[in-house]
């Protein structure tokens, strides 16, 4: 997948384009299935799939005090779309004046003359332009008006509940990690550089942690979570911490993840969490002796879950580490 940061980068070497649009935060099932169903258009009609996303989400740039934490950032988000089939990703600066923008103006500008479309693939409740005037009945004005064809994806089901990025921001914050994997195709992940800690995990427990030096901005609720984790293109057993420590007084959220039977110097290292299921709620403990006793039954409660069939993890970036061509 080709990703282009400005029109001007690949307007003159598409000829013609079936384009979905969207911020596209998670990446969810029902991303993927607007994603295929333009991909499958763009093949059959012998055009360029093209993913049109944002960068800041426009929420950043409209209510920037009032947004919630996105499930993907940018560099994760752009590197789970391209593992679900299409050519280029534009990824557009969303500024102030764009906001500005009709949806005729966004149309004409960036599809119509950047990206020569002839089809578009819209989900059921995308809206665009100024005051997200620009819905499915606009957008089949303006296709009538240069030449585009316009479909509309219907809402993706699951458990009788649409798929929606609120859904699952929802479970993640509440710890429901298990119950986010059908929504995602995958288990919730965050991605971080492994920095020095307290020195507590291996010295003084037994049971030495990598800290992660946050970078995304979702994380499941407080608590003792089993987790899938990459380091250097291997995948590890892991239970994992978030929360402050109460035991020891910290005021300050971390993660920390034991790897199981793993000894390694990972130290300034990126690895990946995978979020599998939720052990137990973080707790203030009696002393040392019983917080290492449940560290123990977390260790081996981990290892149960992780050995579950449905446990298993389905990793959807088989190259990692190695990101999309940029342009």
């Amino acid at each position: 997948m080709i990703v282009a940061r400005t029109i001007q980068d690949i307007q003159d070497v598409i000829a013609g384009s079936c384009v979905t649009i969207g911020n596209f935060d998670g990446v969810h099932k029902g991303h993927q299935k607007l994603i295929a169903l333009a991909c499958e258009r763009a093949k059959a009609r012998d055009l360029i799939s093209v993913v049109v996303t944002f960068d800041p989400h426009p929420l950043r740039v409209l209510r920037s005090d009032r947004t919630p934490p996105f499930i993907t950032l940018t560099e994760q988000k752009v590197e789970l779309l391209s593992q679900y089939g299409p050519q280029v990703c534009l990824l557009l600066e969303f500024t102030m004046d764009m906001a500005r923008l009709s949806p005729e103006e966004f149309v004409k500008t960036y599809l119509v003359d950047g990206l020569n479309v002839k089809e578009m693939i819209i989900g059921y409740d995308y809206h665009l332009g100024k005051g997200r005037a620009g819905n499915f009945e606009t957008l089949c004005e303006l296709g009538r008006k240069y030449g585009f064809s316009v479909d509309r994806l219907d809402p993706v089901t699951i458990d009788n509940a649409i798929v929606s990025s609120t859904r699952i921001r929802d479970l993640v914050q509440a710890g429901h990690v298990w119950a986010v994997r059908p929504l995602l195709g995958r288990f919730y992940q965050v991605k971080g550089e492994v920095v020095h800690g307290m020195n507590r995990g291996g010295k003084l427990l037994g049971f030495p942690t990598a800290n992660l030096k946050l970078v995304d901005e979702l994380f499941p609720k407080p608590g003792v979570y089993a987790i899938w984790a990459e380091v250097d293109g291997a995948v590890l057993e892991g239970v994992a911490n978030i929360g402050l420590n109460p035991t020891f007084g910290n005021d300050v959220l971390s993660v920390e993840a034991h790897l199981l039977d793993f000894s390694g110097d990972i130290y300034g290292d990126d690895i990946r969490v995978h979020f599998v299921q939720r052990i137990r709620d973080e707790k203030k403990f009696n002393g040392l002796d019983e917080l290492k006793a449940r560290i123990a039954k977390d260790v081996e409660l981990g290892r149960q879950i992780l050995a579950q069939p449905e446990a298993a993890i389905k990793l959807t970036h088989p190259d990692f580490g190695k990101g999309p061509e940029v342009r």
